[in-house]
């Protein structure tokens, strides 16, 4: 606002303050001596100087803040950030003023909302021009903004349909639109979102989910800054390959530019040229385009360029009605079709040009990529066009060249024969089996090329897929439909052989094989190729001797109610070999069904816990778990009590390098009976708790929960101990906020 428009007292601190400047200038120059300076200034500037001029001339010591404070302006020479603030918002609420009486003029809002609106607005218009302004302020006006104008457009809408009730419109037809004529306040509100937008993008330049929020907010209102927003977040974000699809779609789709889509999606590739997303959007939207190029011709009757041309031409105008329509209505008027055909006939050979090119340059941006090749293959699939079909035969034969020795390339690629298997019916059973002989024969071929344990692997999983039921993946359409379980059980046991005896057996493969004996209920033979493979090749591995330990439990357990002493023997100094040979930090599962299962034998359970605590000290600060220790500890203490359960948690202590899970766990439990009565479980708690943290003493949480053990079950005074003892070695403050002191 100008200086005019305010009271004469700003009116004189505007002038001051220009005297000032002027006077500092003239000075630093040595154009003029003081009284000449004041006499030129005070004459130019405002009348009001002239008080200031005499002030100046008697007194030598004169400066303008000593007059403004005789006069009482002293605070005003220099307005406050508050009093700057307070008039940018003052601006901003004035400018509303035409906006906000149209609103009531017209019986959108009344006086009352207009009032809370304001109010409102003021609110929003303040917290963003505070110093530091949130992001959640800026969404939160917006929000308000979308809100109020829903509800103003829901409004005219009900008052122009209680307009069209009384027949006004009727009576009216030539003057329609000056009945409701569009005004100030029905684009208000979407600029002013608009121009929330641009404050906090340009804020947060750095939040991608702003720029799409505002992306999509003028695409929605079909708003002419849609392309300046679009160029001002790719000059921020050229990295960025969403920005660029979006561009180029809404180029291509709303805009119904083709020339600028390609032009964004090239330049797009010049700045991302590893982007596989910006590659595959290029490929559709240059399909898409050629598309229409032959929902043209299919429109003129011609429909040799589709993969099926005469039974399945009708299905496919029916499924491309939307791209037929305006062909169809632009083909009445257009008689020249020896030109427009080989006009299309060119535009097609070009479109085939493209969609080559973009193959050609999206591998030798990615060589390296054969899952951007593969879904290349996926879209040329999918596009019912006869010109993809040449495109995909040399997509599958870089492919193989490229890929030839990659275990993913032939998954995919079996797979790839089988199809959508789950679109077939029981009648077209010849055509499920033709495609399940093609995908076999795709494995049987990568076995004799790459025979590695990853390729068996995906195979097996192939052929378990047959005998399986599995509804998300389309191969258990085969279930219980074509293929003899016991025939696909006898390929799946062979092809485990051919892995042994290839030696591509791995612990992963190897616990599947066993695995399957399992789930076809052949339990000893399970048992007895666990056995051997467990005395191979494979002795270190760990899955494989928890598998055996698990059968061999099984067994044991499905042999008779009572297990005599020698079975009990022979499965423990199994399990005790195992358990001595391998870390405790791979054999957690082990050592928890382990014992578990001898929890019932003292004898053995005993024997146990000493070669718990020598894996234990073997292991020392490189094992930080706890589920085994704790795991025992809850046994004995459920079966003898706390006794002896006190007596196992300071042998476990007493180990090198106890962790703190382990020292929490025997806190927890002595807590929990003190906190019921047991005092002498407190002391215990007491001693845990001293010699965790003279071991651990930097973990301040440690101290926390000591602290307020003490707050709860001991006296002020300990607490206050603790307290002190832990702000001694800790300066952090945030340990008062989290005691609640």
């Amino acid at each position: 606002m100008r200086w005019y428009s305010k009271s004469p007292e700003r009116q004189t601190i505007w002038a001051i303050s220009l005297f000032m400047r002027e006077e500092a200038y003239l000075k630093q120059q040595g154009l003029f001596m003081r009284e000449e300076v004041i006499k030129l200034v005070g004459h130019l500037l405002h009348p009001i100087l002239n008080d200031v001029y005499h002030f100046v001339l008697d007194d030598d010591n004169w400066t303008p803040r000593r007059w403004l404070r005789r006069r009482g302006y002293a605070n005003q020479l220099s307005p406050s950030k508050t009093e700057e603030m307070a008039d940018v918002v003052q601006y901003r609420m004035e400018r509303m003023a035409d906006e906000l009486d149209d609103l009531e003029r017209r019986g959108l809002f009344s006086g009352e909302e207009i009032a809370e609106i304001v109010r409102r607005r003021r609110d929003f218009e303040y917290r963003l021009k505070r110093r530091s302004p949130l992001k959640q302020d800026f969404i939160a006006y917006i929000e308000y903004e979308k809100q109020l104008d829903a509800l103003r457009s829901l409004r005219k809408r009900a008052i122009i349909g209680k307009l069209a009730d009384k027949g006004i419109f009727e009576k009216n037809k030539k003057k329609k639109s000056k009945i409701w004529k569009r005004s100030l306040s029905d684009i208000a509100g979407v600029l002013r979102i608009l121009d929330i937008y641009r404050m906090v993008t340009m804020r947060y330049r750095g939040d991608l989910d702003l720029w799409f929020k505002y992306l999509e907010f003028c695409r929605d209102k079909r708003h002419g800054r849609m392309k300046q927003v679009l160029a001002q977040a790719i000059r921020y974000h050229p990295k960025v390959p969403g920005l660029w699809i979006y561009a180029a779609a809404w180029e291509f789709d709303q805009n119904l530019n083709v020339a600028a889509a390609r032009a964004l999606m090239q330049n797009g590739l010049r700045t991302c040229p590893d982007s596989e997303d910006l590659w595959l959007e290029y490929l559709r939207m240059e399909l898409t385009y050629l598309n229409k190029l032959i929902a043209r011709k299919v429109a003129l009757g011609d429909v040799s360029l589709l993969q099926h041309s005469s039974n399945d031409s009708d299905q496919w105008k029916e499924e491309n009605k939307d791209l037929l329509i305006p062909f169809i209505e632009e083909q009445a008027s257009d008689v020249h079709e020896g030109a427009l055909e080989k006009r299309e006939e060119l535009f097609l050979q070009q479109g085939a040009l493209v969609l080559q090119t973009i193959y050609h340059g999206a591998i030798e941006a990615i060589p390296l990529s054969i899952t951007l090749r593969q879904k290349f293959v996926e879209i040329f699939d999918a596009a019912n066009i006869t010109l993809c079909d040449k495109l995909k035969v040399e997509v599958l034969e870089h492919l193989k060249k490229d890929f030839l020795h990659n275990e993913d390339y032939w998954d995919w690629f079996a797979q790839l024969q089988i199809g959508y298997i789950s679109d077939l019916n029981n009648s077209e059973s010849s055509k499920l089996l033709t495609k399940l002989d093609r995908a076999i024969q795709v494995y049987e071929e990568a076995l004799n090329i790459l025979p590695t344990a990853k390729m068996f692997s995906l195979y097996a999983k192939f052929l378990l897929n047959m005998v399986t039921s599995d509804g998300e993946n389309s191969i258990s359409a085969l279930n219980n439909m074509f293929v003899d379980d016991q025939d696909a059980i006898s390929s799946i046991l062979k092809l485990y052989e051919r892995a042994e005896s290839s030696g591509c057996l791995n612990e992963d493969l190897a616990c599947q094989y066993v695995t399957f004996y399992l789930q076809s209920g052949r339990l000893n033979e399970a048992k007895n190729l666990a056995k051997k493979l467990c005395t191979g090749k494979l002795a270190e591995a760990t899955n494989l001797w928890i598998l055996r330990s698990s059968i061999e439990i099984k067994c044991l357990t499905n042999k008779s109610l009572s297990i005599s002493k020698e079975d009990l023997n022979s499965i423990f100094n199994l399990l005790k070999d195992v358990l001595n040979r391998l870390p405790i930090s791979k054999t957690e599962n082990l050592w928890l069904m382990v014992l578990k299962f001898f929890s019932n034998y003292k004898e053995y359970f005993q024997k146990l816990l000493m070669i718990l605590e020598t894996a234990l000290g073997k292991a020392g600060s490189s094992y930080s778990g706890t589920s085994v220790a704790s795991a025992v500890l809850n046994l004995i203490f459920q079966r003898e009590g706390i006794q002896q359960t006190r007596g196992m948690y300071k042998r476990l202590l007493s180990l090198p390098h106890p962790s703190v899970k382990l020292f929490r766990h025997c806190i927890e439990l002595e807590s929990n009976l003190g906190f019921v009565g047991d005092k002498f479980a407190i002391t215990c708690a007491r001693n845990l708790y001293n010699s965790a943290l003279d071991m651990y003493p930097e973990i301040m949480e440690l101290w926390r929960e000591y602290y307020l053990m003490e707050k709860k079950a001991g006296t002020t005074e300990s607490a206050n101990a603790v307290y002190w003892r832990a702000k001694k070695i800790s300066k952090d403050t945030m340990l008062l906020v989290g005691t609640d002191l």
